[in-house]
């Protein structure tokens, strides 16, 4: 059995006396898409900050490659292999599309190698090569999501933290955007955990996939069977089976079957 890229174990993380995540385990395989859902509020980017090093744990273990990265430094994780991609894009908007990748690729010495992947991710979003001159504060939403992402590719990782991809994004360009990481995926073999609130487009998407509710995981299971589960369909999907009346027993007694 391959050994898993990344490994969280029991890992809780606050901010301040607030309890953001409880007790968290989970583990995403080489060479996947796996997919953490829940609502707003649950914790799902603080397992992601608290993977990369923005919020220290309080309690228990990240590994990444089998190496304890527990709260280590940002920038020496980036150097084991992870980009995180954040909500909300957080692109150098003074800088241009060009040096923006460029600060992608800080960690690296191989100028052609930099070359290389910079042409590849003007493949994956041929609009970036168009505008690549242009300030990055002045891309559209969905423009500024493409560039994210291709950023993080530029540091060549093995993987990528992908929080919350659309948005503030029509329908449209979240499908385009989608498309593009299932690709990235495909192609490179990046592997990939994705926070996202679009459950269709995740569950679609990813391989595996982990439900948070108030800190916690409450459930957890492949893509495909999660989708065929009455309280995902009722409450991510919008597909209610009227046989089956979820909702009042989910207020009633606040678990999961």
């Amino acid at each position: 059995m391959t050994d898993p890229i990344l490994k969280l174990l029991n890992v809780e993380s606050a901010y301040g006396p607030i309890k953001a995540i409880r007790g968290v385990s989970l583990q995403v395989e080489p060479g996947r898409i796996a997919t953490v859902l829940g609502s707003n509020g649950a914790g799902k980017s603080t397992i992601l900050k608290t993977i990369s090093g923005i919020i220290d744990p309080r309690k228990g273990t990240v590994e990444l490659k089998g190496r304890d990265i527990t709260a280590r430094d940002p920038a020496f994780i980036v150097q084991q292999g992870l980009s995180h991609v954040p909500e909300g894009r957080e692109v150098f908007p003074l800088l241009s599309v060009r040096d923006n990748l460029l600060m992608g690729a800080y960690t690296r010495a191989d100028r052609d190698g930099v070359a290389r992947d910079m042409e590849q991710v003007f493949g994956y979003f041929p609009i970036l090569r168009e505008r690549a001159a242009q300030d990055a504060g002045l891309l559209s939403g969905g423009q500024q999501q493409m560039l994210a992402i291709s950023r993080a590719l530029m540091a060549k990782p093995d993987l990528i933290l992908l929080d919350e991809p659309s948005l503030g994004l029509s329908p449209k360009l979240t499908k385009e955007i989608f498309e593009i990481v299932v690709r990235i995926n495909r192609e490179r073999g990046t592997t990939i955990l994705l926070v996202e609130q679009n459950a269709n487009m995740a569950l679609n998407a990813a391989d595996y996939g982990y439900v948070l509710e108030n800190g916690r995981i409450v459930m957890e299971d492949t893509c495909a069977r999660l989708r065929e589960k009455e309280d995902i369909k009722e409450f991510y999907l919008g597909m209610k089976d009227e046989g089956v009346r979820g909702e009042r027993r989910w207020k009633k007694k606040k678990t999961w079957r």
